[in-house]
């Protein structure tokens, strides 16, 4: 006797079959590809992965994370950061743009950031000649948008944080409260301690919520 099973479509088949069509970028009008850049060489790339970023938000996926790597200069500042800000200036603009026009950037959280803070002159690094910048813990640039969110502020020279400061903890509780959760309750059990995924906990910031 022979038995035939009726597949069944998890997960990984679903994204198979469609991630192709949902990755079509030329099925986009040609006005809004050039709107993200598509068009120009030195905003392609990052360009391509905002409309991306669009599309699958607008499919319903939860969280997109796209890269633009490069930022890490601590020398030559004007040149190096010069050409990432043009790589990346039009596309972003686009992806704001166009969430809001769809009625979609109310609820989505777009959110820009780096990994950590970085001084806003080239000084001197570990008391050594090497000139450049050096990690900063007073100001952390980033930026958020949509979602329900307002601005902050540092000084003028992006040296400190001057306006609502706060620990980077409290950005994470803010922006789990923002997509609907509570770090209080998203704990797990890890090597005999109950761990969250702010690490210590922390607060909400009020001051960013619209």
């Amino acid at each position: 006797m022979a038995l035939r099973c009726r597949p069944r479509k998890t997960t990984a088949y679903r994204m198979q079959t469609s991630v192709p069509g949902l990755i079509d970028l030329s099925s986009e009008p040609e006005h809004l590809q050039k709107a993200y850049g598509l068009d120009r060489k030195e905003t392609a790339a990052f360009g391509q992965q905002c409309l991306m970023a669009r599309r699958l938000v607008e499919e319903g996926v939860r969280c997109v994370q796209i890269f633009s790597g490069g930022w890490d200069s601590h020398d030559y500042l004007e040149r190096g950061h010069g050409s990432r800000i043009a790589s990346v200036d039009q596309p972003i603009a686009a992806l704001i743009k166009d969430l809001k026009a769809r009625g979609m950037l109310e609820d989505t959280l777009v959110v820009w950031t780096g990994e950590f803070g970085r001084t806003p002159d080239n000084n001197y690094r570990g008391g050594v000649t090497a000139l450049g910048r050096g990690h900063n813990v007073d100001a952390m640039t980033m930026w958020f948008a949509g979602g329900g969110v307002k601005r902050g502020a540092t000084d003028d020279i992006a040296a400190e944080a001057v306006e609502v400061v706060h620990p980077i903890r409290d950005v994470h509780i803010t922006m789990l409260h923002l997509l609907g959760l509570d770090d209080n309750k998203l704990t797990y059990l890890h090597a005999g301690r109950y761990m969250q995924l702010s690490q210590f906990g922390g607060e909400l910031i009020p001051e960013l919520l619209a």
